[in-house]
């Protein structure tokens, strides 16, 4: 995982939600940003990776945000969005292996037949016959 947190910005903000006068006098909401374009801690091939897997997060200018409220500290959110901003980037930039298609080898072959033929067999014996 690249530590990409030099060229991160915040922007804090009040918090929503329950907590009294503290929400009402105290920034403790952070707001991350990022510009992907102006990365230089990634590749061209990295940066159209980000931006093609994040394109809902990322604005119109380009820049990656997060927000993040969970604690009642400013320090303590800043630093929970820079690890998350780390963490889904580093997500952005996986890319799964392909699937290499197998077929099944003979003996699972010839198990399922015989699986079915002992349950088809069990089936008729129950049968009434005449």
């Amino acid at each position: 995982m690249k530590d990409f947190s030099k060229e991160l910005s915040f922007k804090t903000s009040r918090s929503s939600g329950a907590g009294g006068q503290n929400v009402n006098k105290v920034e403790t909401s952070v707001t991350v940003l990022w510009k992907v374009a102006a990365s230089e801690f990634f590749t061209d091939e990295q940066k159209d990776l980000i931006q093609n897997k994040l394109k809902n997060r990322i604005n119109a200018d380009g820049f990656l945000f997060l927000t993040v409220s969970e604690s009642r500290m400013q320090l303590m959110n800043k630093n929970k969005a820079i690890e998350k901003i780390l963490e889904i980037v580093d997500q952005s930039l996986w890319i799964p292996k392909k699937r290499i298609a197998t077929k099944p080898s003979k003996a699972k072959k010839q198990k399922r037949l015989d699986t079915k033929k002992k349950l088809s067999d069990k089936k008729e014996s129950r049968r009434f016959k005449f």
